[in-house]
């Protein structure tokens, strides 16, 4: 958790965006990103209430640049996965890594998701990318994705919503999640009734 002393020194050092994203991040992992307020944020750097928006502009833009940061952080957590449940396990991964980030990233009406917002767009094409080449030798590549990404999502939504602390006993949430997508890829899993 970063600290009011923290920020100020970072702001002193010359970094009050960065130090800014690292507040919001502490704010949303506790409070969810409707608690978000750029006059408390400035309050915890020690600075002017006017200072956060010389960088973000408004709310929408700090949610907007955490998006960005968080589909950078994705994308780079799906790098070089040697298979399609390894991008998974990595998915689950970074969302229990990454608990703020994964909150804002999914709500596109927090922040800017047009077309004026190259940053974002372009941080969102990378992790679209890496999720899409964990497929693309896949029949029915397309559906193959939607499903891939249905279960770690959901899965992942679940354990940050703590609907799985029971199911999973203590056990590592990568190493859970990987033995689910093993269950359903071995059949041992029926996925129909006739099944």
């Amino acid at each position: 958790m970063t600290t009011t002393g923290s920020l100020r020194r970072g702001y002193h050092h010359g970094d009050l965006r960065q130090a800014v994203l690292a507040a919001a991040l502490d704010v949303i992992a506790t409070d969810g990103p409707g608690a978000l307020s750029l006059r408390d944020l400035a309050r915890r750097a020690g600075v002017s209430h006017a200072a956060p928006a010389h960088h973000f502009k408004d709310r929408t833009g700090l949610l907007t640049a955490i998006a960005a940061q968080g589909y950078e952080l994705l994308a780079a957590a799906l790098a070089d996965a040697p298979d399609l449940r390894e991008r998974g396990v990595r998915y689950v991964r970074f969302a229990v890594a990454h608990p703020a980030h994964f909150q804002v990233m999914f709500q596109p009406d927090l922040y800017r998701d047009r077309a004026d917002d190259a940053e974002l767009l372009a941080a969102k094409e990378r992790a679209a990318a890496e999720l899409r080449a964990g497929v693309a030798a896949l029949p029915a590549a397309r559906d193959a994705g939607i499903a891939a990404w249905s279960l770690a999502h959901g899965f992942a939504t679940l354990l940050l919503t703590h609907n799985l602390d029971d199911p999973l006993g203590g056990r590592e949430p990568g190493e859970a999640f990987r033995a689910l997508s093993g269950l359903l890829g071995s059949g041992q899993l029926p996925l129909s009734e006739g099944e």
